[in-house]
């Protein structure tokens, strides 16, 4: 039973007394952190006390704690727990000085924060608060208590006592101090008061509430509330952090808060946006996503290996009958398995609309991405089928970012926002595989060669131009706020597109070419900003993290935080061997270039698209914060490209004719695309 009812049924006489001037005076914020219920239906809890904005917040950018909320709060910013050179924050404990207090380990917070790849302010929330902040806590206090601590760790104001007084506390601090932080007790008295904050609120005052829960080794994702803001009450929020309705982040709050105190600059170390109504609350949708972000991070690869024993499954049947026939029915299995990986990106689009169990999910996505690489084999004639996944799942991409659908943000190969580091855009997994994608399909559609005079050049420059329009529209929709959000994908595109363009080109690869290639990613950047600065108008990921960087000490920082996360996935759990395995495959694939293409006679358009997504694929190792995952996903794109190829329909019997039917191979490459790259 909710416990909303329990308090209606009857609320302690010492919470009536006064009641009715809880809330102190306009233009000023309360802060309440509410522990869930036993049930776990906060949300819930959330709506019934009426008046409130919800919306899903991200805690942390990699293990949460406590502290560490509290901590990048005041600060309005925060990095990954990983890229401090000590990962947990120090304990913070409140110590009573008269009427005010101080934070113990407060120092050791600074210290920690100083030393950070990033300016790290603790207590610059409430140092921003003319007077400072108070806290009214239960007993001794807890960790939320340094939320009111400026930058030397002193609150100002502080009221400890019983929970039955706490609303009577809340009401005196209100009435002298513009911003109050309180914690509320569980179960019906909690929410009790939550009820009683939010009904009684003056017009004017800000009231936020943030679930309070355990600390944790993963990310976390707590329900946030908010009245007060403009645009009403019963809605969802959202940021320009997220660019998501219903979703949020920790490093907002502080941005928030000072806003409705009137500053009017919020200092610039606060990385945060200030939070906005964004539609109708529909509290079931919010359910139905806090439930699916939750899930995402341990399906990824366990949806992968199902599809992968899918295909497994399938060239094992194959392999059961022999001679021409078994040949064929091989060859048609290498190619549905490859292609049918190929499709997986738009695939797990349409599983996270479907919102399944786990196994049904794994079974969903399996099954739907073998049916569609058997209908395009069918369709398309070799080597003709990437073109079918290329297109189709980019426009699904930029339907679903246009018409805000968050299918992406839902699907497997989404940001995955419970880790803190992004919430919209393409994540790291799809930046390297779409370059691929998009490489292998326009070899697909220029090839083959056409044999006459002249014929091979012309081919190759009308290759050369379809290469790089292909990968100027692709880094375009990478690095587009509204769409993709990914600046290191728009280097990773340009020069992969680069690299894969100048090998088109006939004539000897020469200096200025090269040179070409080493420049195309500051011609994407420059691009980019041009695009953010005009269609987001300077509140894109690009211009946020770039762009407005106070100084090169701000670049800087931006580099260390990057190649430190990169350096901390290189060592997380399966990764060093994948990536050993990876560069392996890599040398390998260089060294044997001619003989793995021998399907397509070396086509100049194959080497040419294999070898701008290989770059593609270091390059992201390079720029990217996950580092090699961009170069594992890219030689595992490349390797189903690859076993497509080799899986071109065999000639039957002895006639030397070519499979019959829509699957049919197109014929071989001439001379000049046989030679080398």
């Amino acid at each position: 039973m909710c416990a909303f009812a329990l308090a209606a049924a009857g609320a302690p006489a010492a919470r009536a007394a006064g009641s009715h001037a809880i809330a102190g005076r306009a233009g000023s914020v309360l802060v309440a952190f509410a522990p869930a219920p036993a049930g776990g239906a906060f949300e819930a809890e959330l709506a019934r006390a009426g008046g409130l904005s919800l919306a899903i917040m991200s805690a942390a950018q990699g293990s949460y704690t406590t502290a560490q909320l509290v901590l990048d709060i005041t600060q309005g910013a925060r990095i990954a727990s990983s890229a401090y050179r000590t990962p947990s924050p120090p304990a913070l404990r409140l110590v009573r000085t008269g009427t005010s207090a101080v934070v113990r380990g407060w120092a050791a917070a600074r210290r920690r924060a100083e030393a950070a790849p990033q300016l790290l302010e603790p207590g610059l929330l409430a140092a921003q608060v003319p007077g400072g902040a108070a806290y009214a806590g239960l007993g001794a206090g807890g960790a939320d208590a340094a939320l009111a601590a400026d930058r030397s760790g002193h609150i100002a104001a502080v009221s400890l006592g019983s929970a039955p007084t706490l609303l009577a506390r809340v009401r005196t601090l209100l009435a002298r101090r513009r911003l109050v932080v309180c914690d509320l007790p569980g179960g019906p008295e909690g929410a009790a008061d939550l009820s009683a904050l939010s009904r009684e609120r003056v017009a004017g005052e800000l009231l936020i509430t943030v679930q309070r829960t355990p600390d944790g080794p993963a990310g976390a994702l707590l329900w946030a509330g908010a009245a007060g803001l403009a645009g009403g009450a019963g809605r969802e929020l959202s940021s320009s952090t997220t660019n998501q309705r219903g979703l949020i982040s920790a490093i907002d709050l502080a941005p928030t808060i000072l806003r409705h105190l009137g500053v009017t600059r919020v200092p610039a170390a606060m990385r945060g946006a200030a939070l906005r109504t964004d539609g109708p609350l529909r509290s079931s949708s919010l359910r139905s996503l806090m439930a699916r972000l939750r899930v995402i991070g341990g399906r990824r690869l366990r949806a992968l290996a199902f599809l992968l024993c899918g295909w497994a499954l399938l060239l094992s049947l194959s392999a059961l009958r022999r001679g021409p026939a078994g040949r064929r029915r091989r060859a048609w299995a290498l190619r549905t398995g490859a292609v049918a990986v190929l499709w997986a990106p738009l695939v797990a689009l349409l599983a996270a609309a479907l919102e399944t169990s786990a196994a049904l999910e794994y079974t969903t996505i399996a099954l739907t991405c073998l049916g569609l690489g058997a209908i395009t084999d069918a369709l398309l004639a070799w080597p003709r089928a990437p073109i079918a996944p290329a297109l189709v799942t980019l426009a699904a991409l930029v339907v679903d970012a246009l018409a805000r659908t968050q299918l992406l943000m839902r699907s497997l190969l989404g940001p995955n926002p419970i880790l803190g580091a992004r919430f919209y855009g393409f994540g790291n997994e799809l930046k390297s595989a779409l370059a691929v994608l998009v490489l292998a399909a326009v070899a697909a559609a220029v090839y083959p060669a056409r044999v006459g005079p002249g014929a091979p050049l012309q081919r190759r420059r009308r290759a050369a131009v379809a290469t790089a329009a292909s990968g100027a529209l692709l880094a375009a929709i990478e690095g587009w706020a509204r769409i993709g959000a990914a600046v290191g994908g728009v280097i990773l595109v340009c020069l992969g597109t680069a690299v894969a363009t100048v090998l088109l080109l006939p004539g000897r690869v020469t200096r200025k070419r090269a040179m070409i290639v080493l420049l195309s990613p500051l011609a994407g950047l420059l691009a980019l900003a041009v695009l953010d600065l005009a269609a987001a108008h300077g509140t894109g990921h690009y211009a946020g993290s770039i762009l407005h960087a106070r100084s090169a000490g701000d670049l800087r920082d931006v580099l260390e935080r990057r190649y430190s996360a990169a350096w901390h996935e290189l060592r997380n759990h399966a990764m060093p061997a994948a990536t050993a395995i990876a560069l392996l495959c890599a040398v390998l694939g260089l060294r044997w270039r001619e003989r793995l293409l021998a399907p397509v006679g070396a086509d100049r358009a194959w080497q040419a698209a294999l070898a701008g997504g290989l770059a593609a694929g270091v390059v992201g190792a390079l720029v990217e914060d996950s580092g090699p995952v961009l170069l594992v996903v890219a030689v595992f794109a490349l390797g189903c490209v690859l076993s497509y190829l080799w899986g071109r329909p065999p000639p039957i019997g002895d006639s030397g004719t070519l499979h019959a039917g829509r699957s049919r191979a197109l014929g071989s490459a001439p001379a000049d695309a046989r030679s080398p790259a």
